[in-house]
């Protein structure tokens, strides 16, 4: 069954996991997805529908700029929460 994807939440989580192991983050739940929700809305959405697509894309994201820009988005956006944390 074909279904909507956007593969850029999986480069983005990806990115949180390597940032958090690189940085001294909070890494909780709630910290995690304030940085997903940030840095995916500055970065542009990657929709696939078939394998075609999802294996087209994600030899797209191998692009050392594409992962750049996904990194550097996602350690903006964990300084960011890391300022402002929704919990104490």
């Amino acid at each position: 069954m074909m279904r909507l994807r956007n593969l850029m939440e999986d480069a983005v989580f990806q990115a949180i996991k390597d940032t958090l192991k690189e940085y001294d983050y909070c890494d909780c739940e709630k910290c995690q997805l304030d940085i997903a929700a940030i840095s995916l809305n500055q970065l542009p959405p990657r929709y696939v529908v078939t394998d075609k697509g999802d294996s087209y894309a994600r030899a797209d994201f191998l692009d050392l700029q594409n992962y750049l820009d996904v990194l550097s988005t996602v350690i903006s956006a964990a300084k960011t929460v890391a300022n402002r944390p929704h919990h104490k």
